[in-house]
């Protein structure tokens, strides 16, 4: 599972030994705005151990890079080689198509989309290489590109968001939510629930103490559970009389409901990445 995308200032391994313990499901070595660029060297040095601490701990060890013409370049020639490769910036298919001939083999890609040029580009962007896995859509970033400002309630990311994850679905890939970027957990999760609401499955996050939170925001709890089977039950049983629909509570499930229903139960059977050894 990857509900939860934590980053981490790269050049703070305390920050490092703190990730592995807060249940994020993936942590992200950060080289970009959160590490300066006076400690970029000191970052990369520093992923060998903290990659080996984030897998130990059952979590996806992934970094993000700066654009490669400003310092990604230095970044992919210093770093151990992670499970996810993230970079800053993207705005074209192009890019990411330079950024996949200098990647690691069989890394995973994870372009950032982070304006509004970026954001009328997904499609073509997350298509360019088999390597993307997902996008992420950054806040603070989008949110100065827009000229707004951020709030605790996100209604200046709501077209943004809406858009993005149409995107992503369209393009056949996963889409990662921005980050909440205040400090309140109640908040964190308030911010979690209105993304599932959208449809989002797994969110970003810059404070180790909201992965749990958001965790089980974004884990179905035994009532969606309960419901999902009686779902499934319901349309299987009336499928098996010759019926088209079934009737549960008082809505009709159809297909695209019962299908929805089925990948809540595998996604509910998951588990997250099992611990194993760092590579290199």
């Amino acid at each position: 599972m990857r509900r939860t995308w934590l980053f981490v200032p790269g050049a703070d391994a305390a920050a490092h030994r703190a990730a592995a313990r807060s249940g994020a499901d993936v942590i992200v070595l950060e080289l970009e705005d959160f590490t300066p660029p006076a400690l970029r060297a000191r970052a990369r040095a520093l992923s060998a151990e903290a990659f080996r601490l984030w897998r130990e701990a059952g979590a996806l060890a992934a970094v993000r890079v700066n654009p490669l013409e400003s310092g990604g370049l230095e970044d992919l020639a210093g770093i151990t080689p992670p499970d996810i490769l993230m970079m800053s910036k993207v705005e074209s298919a192009e890019q990411v198509k330079r950024l996949e001939a200098a990647a690691p083999a069989g890394v995973e890609l994870v372009p950032n989309i982070e304006s509004a040029f970026a954001l009328t580009n997904c499609f073509p962007i997350a298509r360019a290489s088999a390597r993307v896995s997902a996008l992420l859509l950054a806040s603070e970033d989008m949110v100065a590109d827009l000229g707004t400002a951020r709030s605790r309630g996100g209604a200046e990311l709501a077209y943004a968001r809406g858009r993005f994850l149409v995107e992503c679905r369209a393009a056949g890939v996963e889409a990662i939510d921005a980050p909440y970027t205040f400090s309140d957990v109640k908040g964190a999760a308030a911010d979690a629930r209105r993304s599932k609401q959208l449809g989002y499955r797994m969110k970003s996050l810059v404070d180790p103490s909201h992965a749990k939170a958001i965790n089980a925001v974004f884990t179905p709890g035994e009532a969606e559970l309960r419901k999902a089977r009686s779902i499934v039950a319901a349309f299987e049983s009336a499928r098996a009389r010759g019926k088209e629909r079934a009737k549960v509570g008082g809505a009709y499930i159809e297909v695209p409901i019962y299908a929805a229903a089925k990948r809540l139960l595998e996604s509910a059977g998951r588990s997250r990445p099992s611990p194993r050894k760092g590579r290199g």
